[in-house]
């Protein structure tokens, strides 16, 4: 039987008041319901992102008091940081896998900055601390530089990417989209020593998710982040009802949600110190 990662990005960018403890609790929730890796950002009070990892470190640790869930958190995010300051995720002993951005792209009206001097400083440094990176992909060119990358740095096989579908002027939420992806992943990584997974920003029903787990998705990410709605037009106040919606629909496919140690098997990171 197939496994599914479902992994939850419990924090909408326009949050403007983070509480750890009500994130943890959120959290928890979705590990009950299926979840196996959380990502989180690097946040202040107010949702800035910052490279200050107090707040994260607190929620955390409120966290792990409850589950065992990965913690993946992000050296991502449209900002005015620093390469240096956004892989400030990448040292604690406490985060386990990092996201990776590989190139530029307009998200909305914002133009999301990664030159290849940042990205190739970020892969290095993530890949130092010995953290597993998960690729997010916006384009069909960016496949092409994670294979460049992959020559020079020796990623951790396999491979992990998030191919990202509908922010503004990026890669629409389609079929054809996903198609091309998957076959740009194909005809880079002919020895199939990856993995891909479905992130769709705004989303507003589940059809796209139940194409991406038909057409061989390993992974796929639901949370506030990219969108809080359960069904077209109806939001939800809790990232769990959502976790519990997408494991319905991959135990309906005959998959399973993973387990958190079961994701770290799969990635090759480390046991849990419990």
């Amino acid at each position: 039987m197939k496994k599914i990662m479902i992994s939850v990005a419990p924090v909408a960018a326009t949050d403007i008041l983070i509480n750890p403890r009500a994130i943890a609790r959120d959290v928890y929730e979705c590990y009950k319901n299926g979840a196996s890796m959380v990502h989180l950002h690097c946040r202040d009070l107010n949702g800035n992102l910052t490279p200050d990892l107090s707040l994260l470190e607190e929620t955390v640790a409120y966290i792990r008091e409850m589950c065992d869930i990965v913690v993946e958190i992000s050296t991502g995010g449209v900002s005015n940081l620093t390469i240096e300051e956004r892989v400030q995720p990448c040292y604690p002993s406490w985060v386990e896998a990092n996201s990776l951005n590989v190139g530029s792209v307009n998200l909305g009206t914002s133009v999301y900055q990664n030159p290849i001097k940042d990205v190739e400083y970020c892969v290095k440094t993530i890949m130092d601390n010995k953290k597993i990176p998960e690729t997010e992909v916006f384009e069909l060119g960016m496949i092409n530089t994670v294979r460049e990358l992959n020559d020079k740095f020796h990623f951790v096989k396999p491979i992990l990417f998030a191919l990202v579908f509908g922010h503004g002027g990026e890669m629409p939420a389609t079929v054809p989209a996903l198609r091309h992806m998957i076959q740009a992943l194909e005809e880079n990584f002919p020895n199939g020593d990856y993995l891909w997974g479905y992130t769709q920003a705004h989303r507003e029903d589940w059809e796209m998710v139940k194409t991406a787990l038909d057409m061989g998705a390993s992974t796929v990410r639901i949370g506030f982040e990219d969108s809080d709605m359960i069904a077209p037009g109806v939001h939800v106040d809790n990232n769990a009802a959502l976790i519990a919606k997408v494991s319905d629909i991959v135990k309906s496919k005959g998959m399973m949600p993973m387990t958190p140690d079961e994701v770290r098997a799969m990635l090759k990171i480390p046991p849990l110190r419990r």
